[in-house]
């Protein structure tokens, strides 16, 4: 069995944590807040992130990286996007050997439009990195919490890499399947919560499911846009890390961005939406860094544009919905094939 730390004790984190120590191995979850880790430790609950979830004894929480780090080769990384470098630079001033590390947060940095793998790469020296594993697929913490069954993907370059991440995680509850594309995987479940977004404030602005099932068709063509553009393999979208995430994400109370668009679409501004969440909505920074690499590359991407407008213009939801049905006509195969066609 494998002595594996989780660094982030947030929702995602925990849950993991839980199927990691189902699995027998010895888990150790990092996090910053003390009274959180004491309470991990002492009460084997995480209330915040999931109330009402006993934990396995097994779990040893820790609040000092150094020491959550002692004698370990494998490392979950479980933290916002936005926090990914800060940790890393922490996690390397501590090591000495080199570290397998998975990571589970779904995200694009703006300016950069570095994937989060590719962040993990820029950060950690060679000599301190043995592989990046990206986990990722339709699954929210509350469920997996509760055993309920879940499907994810794993994928890396290095193909033995993430079969040992998919043996690491694989139970009755938790199936796991590998692939290969690493870059679709990545930018589905990083694109998937601009779409989910916007989900929510259709459903703020009370429209019904032709509206959502509309988004989420179109938005899914909006994410194999892109990520062909950025040489994905079209049929990952097709699988979990694509309409399947899309599907659990834009239709859940569980999702935070489809919560945070729900706010949106009911006549709040972002600066209020975030303070009522209390929680990182990954959605918001994605549409910022999509925006900017759309342009770049030259993808048509009307939803994410639309939703850009209202997050960041103080476009009003409805108009920008309106704006979206005015449109001139197309064919709704159009854009897939001149992508299609240009990487043949």
């Amino acid at each position: 069995m494998g002595k594996i730390t989780v660094v982030g004790a947030g929702s995602w984190g925990t849950a993991l944590s839980m199927v990691l120590a189902d699995n027998d191995h010895e888990v150790r979850l990092w996090g910053h807040k003390k009274d959180q880790i004491d309470e991990v430790n002492q009460e084997h609950t995480n209330e915040k992130y999931l109330p009402g979830i006993k934990l396995p004894k097994s779990i040893k929480g820790y609040y000092l990286l150094e020491e959550a780090l002692v004698g370990i080769d494998t490392i979950v990384l479980a933290v916002p996007t936005k926090a990914i470098r800060e940790v890393l630079k922490n996690i390397c001033s501590v090591i000495k050997t080199p570290l397998t590390v998975v990571h589970v947060s779904k995200g694009i940095e703006p300016d950069t439009f570095m994937r989060v793998s590719e962040i993990i790469e820029d950060e950690m020296p060679g000599h301190l990195l043995k592989d990046v594993v990206v986990l990722s697929g339709p699954s929210h913490a509350e469920e997996v919490s509760l055993r309920h069954p879940t499907t994810v993907t794993v994928s890396s370059k290095d193909l033995k890499a993430a079969e040992f991440v998919q043996d690491l995680f694989i139970n009755q509850h938790f199936r796991v399947y590998t692939n290969p594309d690493i870059i679709g995987v990545e930018i589905g479940g990083a694109l998937k919560n601009i779409i989910a977004l916007a989900a929510g404030i259709t459903d703020g602005l009370g429209y019904g499911d032709n509206a959502k099932a509309a988004l989420i068709t179109r938005g899914l063509a909006e994410i194999a846009r892109l990520g062909m553009a950025m040489g994905a393999n079209p049929l990952t979208f097709s699988g979990l890390t694509g309409i399947g995430d899309l599907i659990v994400t834009c239709t859940s109370v569980h999702s935070r961005n489809w919560r945070a668009g729900n706010m949106l679409g009911k006549g709040q501004n972002l600066d209020q939406v975030l303070e009522n969440m209390g929680m990182v909505v990954e959605g918001v920074r994605t549409t910022k860094a999509a925006y900017q690499l759309a342009n770049k590359l030259n993808v048509k991407m009307p939803i994410t544009f639309a939703l850009y407008d209202v997050l960041f213009n103080n476009k009003n939801a409805k108009d920008a919905v309106d704006s979206l049905m005015a449109r001139g006509k197309t064919h709704e195969m159009e854009d897939l094939s001149n992508v299609l066609g240009e990487r043949a």
